[in-house]
């Protein structure tokens, strides 16, 4: 199942006692791992992969409290765990409703438990990154909840210096809790410092206008940026600007909101269409094979990363 699955099943108070949580977004996982396991007069034991011992998760599932507490045990793990021993806990779960079993699975091997467990009472449940208008509710409303008065514009810009880790942006929240009027932009860029130097954004426009763009790619690198990341915050982006193209070249000007799903600064706006009308749709056609191969090639074993993205970025002002 997916996470608007999973809210329905919290909103109505029918999920079940075991969990298995996976997919591309850690901050789902940490976030719905605390959700479920958050359980009253909860006697709570958690593993990290590291520390993992099969016998002690066991005991703790299969005894009973005597104290009345539930039981709730919590892995979190990067690697795989035995198929096994996770069916071993879900069982312990299904022959006692007082059990809570939580496996955090961060790993990148996201279809291994996709149908794993579909014959077990278990939730599979597997977490995407949020989109951009999540992303943006899910930061506004943590400012709420700190007092943190942000528009909506600002939690854009937030989010953009972050490359869209809605973690990140998330935790740069309690730094604005000194200021007793609204957050502007100056504001964010005066306190936040942001994954890399170089805006990723900034970038591409930069590799898209043609631009010299060597020294910006080894800053990105060099501060700790993923190649894979990168490319694919550059389809991403590419991606939007043919949207801009469709928009425009069918209604004549561009409707954020109609185009985006929320109201982006006009600037952006106006920066964005400007750009999106230079490709014929062809070349957006082009740029997204080339870019979604380069990904592919990026995931396989033992290859060049860095090698790969050049080249990639280099044949793509090639195209344009």
């Amino acid at each position: 199942m997916y996470k608007s699955e999973l809210d329905k099943h919290i909103q109505n108070k029918s999920t079940s006692n075991s969990f298995v949580l996976f997919g591309e977004s850690t901050f789902f996982i940490d976030i719905y791992t605390k959700k479920v396991s958050d359980v009253e007069d909860g006697s709570i034991l958690s593993f990290y992969h590291d520390e993992y011992d099969f016998g002690s998760a066991k005991a703790h599932l299969s005894q009973g409290s005597l104290f009345g507490d539930r039981n709730v045990l919590v892995l979190k793990s990067e690697k795989k765990v035995d198929k096994k021993e996770i069916d071993i806990f879900i069982e312990l779960c299904e022959k006692n409703p007082d059990n809570v079993f939580v496996y955090a699975y961060y790993g990148s091997d996201h279809k291994v438990y996709a149908k794993a467990f579909d014959k077990k009472s278990t939730m599979s449940v597997r977490f995407f990154h949020p989109k951009e208008y999540e992303a943006q509710t899910i930061v506004s409303q943590i400012a709420k909840e700190k007092g943190v008065n942000i528009d909506n514009y600002s939690i854009i810009h937030l989010l953009q210096i972050h490359n869209g880790d809605v973690a990140l942006a998330c935790n740069e929240i309690e730094k604005f809790r000194v200021y007793d009027r609204a957050v502007t932009i100056k504001d964010i860029d005066s306190l936040v410092y942001g994954l890399a130097e170089v805006n990723l954004d900034d970038f591409i426009k930069r590799v898209l206008n043609k631009k010299d763009f060597i020294e910006d790619l080894n800053s990105i690198l060099e501060h700790g940026e993923d190649e894979i990341r990168v490319i694919t915050a550059i389809t991403s982006y590419i991606t939007q600007l043919y949207m801009f193209n469709i928009y425009i070249r069918v209604n004549g000007a561009p409707n954020a909101m109609e185009i985006l799903g929320y109201p982006a600064p006009p600037q952006i706006v106006k920066e964005k269409s400007e750009l999106s009308i230079k490709f014929k749709p062809n070349i957006y056609y082009k740029l997204h094979e080339l870019l979604l191969s380069s990904e592919l090639k990026m995931k396989s074993a033992h290859v060049d990363k860095s090698a790969i993205l050049l080249s990639s970025l280099i044949r793509v002002q090639k195209l344009i």
